[in-house]
Order: structure tokens, then C-alpha cells, then sequence
């Protein structure tokens, strides 16, 4: 989003030289070599164990100290890479133009350090106080046995991750004024979740709507897809309006919803246009997991294996599909959630409904099924994996073709198989209609993109899919979260197993009118109980 000089973080470690205030009074040990102290003759022992409250205090006050007088060389030898922070360090004055810098440590709680900057940003004529909280850890050097800061970028400013950079300059792009389908603003402020949709936004479409470029100081993520993040603005650029097809009203539901979850994200769109109605996250990070995610979708994925059964002619809805207590297809053992009771006269909508894991893996080895079958239905009839133009960047959902047990884990929506909100309810849109329209958040003209084509799915199909996922929202997994929407409505639940964890992650997916919803929350547990609540809550709120 942004031009002008940039600090480089090397090899995962990001400092800063400034110079001024705050601990620049210090006088420090010349010729320091990882922490300080004069040199001796003769052996020495190394020190081991972690460092004492005494070597903590020390190490820190003399890296602060020498950071804050802008002794690069100086401050390197209290870390524990001294070579990488020497180089990145002199950047700093010169390229992020943070000068008067003045550090406040706090109270140590064990090795860690936490403490307060407060600086000045200088760059033509502009300038303006920066200030914000940060923390380093002092560990033992592994050969010197001195006490040395652990260098992570974080030091410099808890937003940089590894080998992201900090500039003050021009931006490279305008900011923007998105609004919704309906003319509303969507701001940050308002709407906090949106805050990285809105930076790829910009960074992609800012010098086609129309505004001026600003001075800011901004951090550069080293993953390209990640947009550079705006940390000061010293002068403001005029903003240019951009159009998005969000929903202010669903947009509004989505962030609220999620917000009780932690790791929780959702995505509505419009079936009859593909366009993106809301997409949240609730996050300690700025990944758009909503978009970006790769989880296994567990039984959210029979929608999929459904279609592929229908379609290859092995069942239909009121075709058979037993549900027994186990299944086993070549080395692999599949079971049902516990309290499902067998049922060997199930239908295909009778195990769909109750997400019978057992009837789908019995049926996977039915002649006409293949390694590729799978995969072919994902690709061929919802699209899945055709490197979408949605506007910014997505994931656009994993079917490998699966050989041997896998395929029985495949079909189960585990194993190999990764998915996020995006996928999912562009799957149930697909469902719904027939036709897949890949999902858009701005119009495909303002910068000409292809969108990805895939045949759909046969009226038939469809038609068996709707009554499907209709039973499963009124009388089975969903019913408890679909019940307070009426008119049409469809859904379907996925709890779905990881290694580790304690509690699986809780998927629903679901529609109601012209609205498809899909939400993921990691180690929520049934798909009913967590991520249920949450898409009931975007299509309570239309588009």
C-alpha cells in the first residue's frame, strides 16, 4: 500500500536505532560482547540456567540505553544476534524517521520485560508524537552464557511479525471510502473485523477510486498477501469511494456473532449473484481466516458427497444409505458421533439429517466411485479449487483425489480435505441454485477480472439437496440453531476431528431466502452448539 524506505527485519529479527531521550543518558561498557563485563585471563566458566532478576535488570538498561542514543553496534551486543541487529538497527532515524525516542520499562514478570515508547515521527515537514507498549524476553546465550535480549520484531513493535519491514513515506496508494450495497460506510471503526478486508482493499483498488495519497508511517508484511498495515497518518490523503457488495446489516450480525467466539469466522453470500454479503473474523491476529483458512470441514463436506452420490446414480434422498455403529474401508475404522443409534433402513436424507459418518464411508467403494469422483464433483459442479477473483486474496478449497482409507476420510469432510467460510457457503449457494457464480466482493469490472466457471449441479440434484438440508435445519442436527428463522431455510453440521486438540472445530453452513452462510470455530465442538448460532444469527439478518 505504501512506497518510500523501508527497515529490512533479516532472519526473523527486527530493531531500531533512535537517539535523544529516555535511556540515552547510560553510560555503557565499551567493547561489550553479549551483555557486558570486562574481560579476564584465564578459563572461565560459562553461566547456565535462566538468566537472575539482577542480570535481567542490567542487560535491559543498557540496550535500552544504548537504543535510545542511537549506538546500533553497541545495542546488537545485548542480543543474541548480534550481526543481524547491528545492520537493522542503523535503519531506523533513517528510514522510519522515528527520532526523541524515550523508553519506560515496566515491571518484569520473570525473563520478560515489558515497556512503553514514546517517539517522534519527522518526514518533509510532517511530524507527529508516536507512542505504543511492547515487551522483550532476556535469555542465556547458549555459548557466551551472558544474558542477552531474544530478538523477535515484536520488540520494535507488537504488530511486525517476521521479516516485515516499517517505513514513514508517500503511501503507494489512496486511501478508500468503501461502502455497502446500499451506500452505507463501513469503517474500522464501526466495523473492526473488516479492518484487514479493507487494507487488501486498498492496497488493490486504491489508485482506482479516485483519491490522493497520504504521508503515514506503515508496517509492510513480508506474506504478499497480507496489505500494509497503517500504524500513523501525518498527512491524510483525500479518500476515493469504492463500492463493495457487503451488507452493512449483515456485516453488523457477522462481527457480533463471532465476537462470542474466539477463533470463530463467518462469510454470507447472495446465492442468486454470488455476491459476498459479510466476512468476519475473531482473531488475535489479522489473518483473514474467513477467506484464507484451510480446515478440514468435516460433515459440512457431505453436502458435497452428497451431490457426488446422487449424481454418479449410487443413491438419491430416498434411496438407501444404512448407518451402522462402524465402518471400516480399507485400514480405515470410521465412527459416529456418540448417541447416534444405528439404523440400517436409513435413507440417504435420513443419514444426511442426523450425519451418519458410517453410511457415507459404506457407500464410498460403490461401483462408478473413484480415487477422482470426489474431487471431479468439487471442481465440476461447486467450483472449488479454480483459483477464484473474489478482490483480495483467497483459498479457494483443497479435494485431492484420495486413494486406499483416505478416500473413506475424504468423503467425511477429514483427512486431506481443507475448507473455510468462503467455500462452504458458496457450496450451500450452489446447492440452493444449481448454477456455482463465484464469489465477488467488488465488481468483476472494475478491474476486468476473469471469474472462475464450473458446470453446476443437475435440477435434480438440486432439488434433493434443498429437501435435504430443509430436513436437517427443521427436524435433525440443525434444527436447535435454525429454529428461531422461518420461511426457506437449509443447513447442515460438522464437527470435525484434529490431532491435539480437545474439542473439535464447529462448522455449520446454511441458508434462508437469498442468503448462504458458513462459520468455522476452532474447538467449538458439534457443529450445532458454536458455529450454528452463528450463521442462524447473519441469516436472521438478511442482506
Amino acid at each position: 500500500m505504501h512506497k518510500g524506505v523501508k527497515i529490512t527485519l533479516v532472519g526473523g529479527v527486527f530493531a531500531v536505532m533512535v537517539g535523544g531521550a529516555g535511556y540515552g543518558a547510560y553510560n555503557l561498557v565499551n567493547g561489550v560482547t553479549g551483555g557486558g563485563g570486562s574481560s579476564v585471563s584465564g578459563p572461565e566458566t560459562v553461566k547456565t540456567g535462566p538468566p537472575t532478576s539482577g542480570e535481567i535488570a542490567d542487560t535491559t538498561e543498557k540496550f535500552f540505553g544504548a537504543w535510545a542514543k542511537g549506538d546500533a553496534e553497541e545495542a546488537s551486543h545485548y542480543t543474541n544476534n548480534a550481526e543481524v541487529a547491528s545492520r537493522v538497527l542503523t535503519g531506523y532515524r533513517e528510514d522510519a524517521h522515528l527520532t526523541k525516542v524515550k523508553i519506560t520499562p515496566g515491571k518484569a514478570a520473570g525473563t520478560t520485560v515489558p515497556f512503553s515508547v514514546e517517539a517522534t515521527v519527522s518526514y518533509k515537514g510532517k511530524t507527529k508524537p508516536f507512542a505504543y507498549d511492547s515487551e522483550l524476553t532476556v535469555v542465556r546465550g547458549k555459548t557466551s552464557g551472558s544474558a542477552l535480549v531474544d530478538w523477535y520484531p515484536s520488540v520494535v513493535h507488537p504488530d511486525l511479525k517476521r521479516d516485515d519491514t516499517l517505513a514513514t513515506g508517500e503511501a503507494a496508494t489512496p486511501p478508500i471510502e468503501a461502502v455497502d450495497r446500499h451506500g452505507q460506510v463501513l469503517d474500522k471503526k464501526d466495523y473492526p473485523s473488516l479492518g484487514p478486508v479493507l487494507d487488501q482493499l486498498r492496497a488493490k483498488y486504491g489508485d482506482k477510486a479516485g483519491g490522493t495519497p497520504g504521508v503515514e508511517l506503515y508496517v509492510q508484511h513480508a506474506d504478499e498477501a497480507a496489505a500494509s498495515e497503517t500504524l500513523l497518518t501525518l498527512a491524510k490523503g483525500k479518500a476515493g469511494q469504492l463500492s463493495t457488495t457487503l451488507s452493512a446489516p449483515a456485516q453488523r450480525a457477522a462481527e457480533k456473532a463471532v465476537a462470542q467466539h474466539a477463533n470463530s469466522s463467518v462469510v454470507a453470500v447472495q446465492p442468486s449473484s454470488g455476491e459476498v454479503l459479510a466476512v468476519a473474523n475473531h482473531r488475535q491476529d489479522e489473518f483473514n481466516a474467513a477467506f484464507q483458512g484451510k480446515l478440514a470441514p468435516g460433515s459440512t463436506m457431505k453436502v458435497i458427497s452428497a451431490a457426488m452420490l446422487i449424481d454418479k446414480g449410487v443413491t438419491k434422498a430416498s434411496g438407501p444409505a444404512p448407518c451402522p455403529d462402524s465402518a471400516v474401508w480399507q485400514g480405515r475404522r470410521i465412527d459416529n458421533l456418540p448417541g447416534l443409534a444405528p439404523n440400517e433402513n436409513a435413507t440417504l436424507a435420513d443419514s444426511f439429517a442426523r450425519s451418519c459418518n458410517t453410511a457415507f464411508v459404506k457407500l464410498v467403494d460403490e461401483d462408478g466411485i473413484t480415487d477422482e469422483s470426489l474431487t471431479e464433483e468439487a471442481q465440476n459442479g461447486f467450483g472449488l479449487g479454480l483459483d477464484w477473483k473474489v478482490g483480495i486474496p483467497t483459498q479457494d478449497g483443497t479435494v485431492p483425489a484420495t486413494a486406499g482409507g483416505e478416500r473413506a476420510e475424504a468423503i467425511i469432510g477429514q483427512g486431506k480435505v481443507q475448507m473455510n467460510p468462503l467455500n462452504m457457503a458458496s457450496v450451500t449457494a450452489t446447492a440452493m441454485t444449481g448454477a456455482f457464480r463465484q464469489p465477488v466482493i467488488v465488481d468483476p469490472g472494475l478491474d476486468d477480472r476473469r471469474l472462475a466457471q464450473a458446470r453446476g449441479l443437475p435440477a435434480s440434484t438440486v432439488q434433493q439437496l434443498r429437501q435435504m438440508m430443509n430436513r436437517t435445519a427443521v427436524s435433525g442436527t440443525g434444527a436447535r440453531a435454525m429454529s428461531g428463522l422461518s420461511g426457506s431455510i437449509g443447513a447442515k453440521t460438522g464437527s470435525a476431528e484434529v490431532y491435539g486438540q480437545e474439542k473439535p472445530n464447529s462448522w455449520f453452513t446454511g441458508y434462508r431466502g437469498d442468503v448462504a452462510a458458513a462459520a468455522v470455530a476452532q474447538e467449538g465442538g458439534h457443529g450445532g452448539d458454536t458455529a450454528g448460532p452463528i450463521v442462524a444469527a447473519v441469516l436472521a439478518a438478511g442482506s
